[in-house]
């Protein structure tokens, strides 16, 4: 019989890790908690974060457990199956051909499932890349990737590069599916009309939570007033995401950074009924709220907030080329068209289950949006036809 432990205050049930995850788990515990004794007894919340995920050897996606798939924590829409990539290869296609030429940068590119299929899809659609870089700081997925890429592609592998940071002067397109929600996030709490940062401390039972007044406070005391946030509502900002997509433009000349996520735009992400803000773990395709539960064996997730990028990226020099749902802009794409040319090997029951997956809304049909965002590109793309709300951002 597996061993359960209660980590969540809705009272959710979590299997115990194997004694050799827990001996990890200790030793990423042991670095935080040094790390907090040399900051003077407490860590900011998104700091934290960055230890327990990506500390070299020692953070979830620096270490070399199983993230992604069945046997992992969570599912992304490349492992569902091959539809996604199929649909998103037609978008990446107009592009590359509209540019005349340029690459495709994939940014954490997970296990090398999308990267096999859109290779595969712009090879039959004549629209091969200059090149496919897969931007990959973790050795250890870096290995996985070349591992299936070397199988699924054989001779297009040769197109396959890997770097650990954005290169200088890029063409082409950046593409980030599921990335910017595990970037660190500062988390704030309402308290007399004014925000109170969350610092992370170690106290007799292990990590815990406490509120400070931060040093600067200006971004989240303007989203309080704009929104009359009451007492006590808890939620996150990103600055870390807005950094990035001005690096991206930094660095992109022309083309199109596409990020595919989960989130919603401000005015969703601020209503006064989510007071308890995105902050979400995954464990063994478990969800729960408890960032603290064996730290370094979990993945750390904060919802996306889609207007401060777009307003991110604006300001970088960007221009706004689209936002809508998942479900939009894969049906906008093509979806149906793509599922009904099914490979004989694959039952219509599991195309039917993979399209209800990615694109209905109780799954991550309407959950998930996508961005668009151009630089030196003209034209309207072809995943926002169906139904742009740009207008909402």
């Amino acid at each position: 019989m597996s061993s359960f432990r209660s980590a969540d205050p809705v009272g959710l049930e979590l299997p115990i890790p194997a004694a050799n995850a827990r001996a990890h788990s200790a030793r990423v515990t042991a670095n935080v908690r040094e790390h907090i004794e040399i900051a003077g007894g407490a860590l900011p919340f998104d700091r934290y974060m960055d230890l327990v995920l990506y500390a070299p050897g020692l953070g979830y996606y620096a270490a070399g457990s199983r993230k992604f798939g069945p046997a992992g924590d969570f599912v992304t829409a490349p492992e569902l199956g091959p539809l996604f990539g199929r649909c998103l290869a037609r978008q990446l296609a107009e592009v590359l051909q509209r540019l005349g030429t340029g690459g495709v940068l994939e940014v954490g590119p997970g296990t090398g499932a999308l990267a096999s299929v859109l290779l595969e899809e712009l090879a039959a659609l004549d629209a091969l890349p200059d090149q496919y870089v897969l931007l990959e700081p973790s050795p250890d997925l870096k290995a996985r990737q070349q591992d299936l890429l070397r199988n699924r592609l054989g001779d297009k592998m040769i197109r396959c590069t890997w770097l650990d940071d954005l290169p200088r002067d890029w063409t082409g397109v950046v593409l980030a599916n599921e990335v910017v929600d595990a970037l660190p996030v500062t988390r704030f709490r309402v308290h007399s009309g004014r925000p109170l940062h969350a610092r992370v401390r170690h106290g007799e039972a292990g990590f815990e939570w406490i509120w400070e007044d931060p040093e600067e406070g200006g971004a989240e005391t303007s989203i309080i007033e704009r929104h009359e946030l009451p007492e006590g509502y808890t939620s996150e900002r990103s600055p870390r995401a807005g950094a990035w997509v001005t690096s991206v433009a930094a660095r992109l000349q022309r083309g199109l950074l596409l990020i595919i996520d989960y989130g919603y735009s401000e005015l969703e992400y601020y209503h006064r009924d989510r007071a308890a803000g995105t902050l979400r773990c995954h464990y063994r395709h478990r969800v729960h709220s408890d960032p603290f539960w064996y730290p370094g064996l979990q993945d750390i997730t904060a919802h996306v907030d889609f207007s401060a990028l777009a307003a991110a990226g604006c300001a970088a020099g960007f221009e706004l080329a689209g936002f809508a749902s998942q479900e939009a802009f894969l049906l906008s794409l093509g979806l149906t068209d793509v599922a009904a040319v099914t490979d004989d090997l694959r039952s219509r029951i599991d195309v039917s289950r993979e399209i209800q997956q990615l694109a209905m809304a109780s799954g991550m049909g309407e959950r998930f949006k996508v961005l668009a965002l151009v630089k030196d590109m003209e034209g309207p793309l072809l995943g926002f036809q169906l139904r742009d709300r740009s207008g909402q951002l």
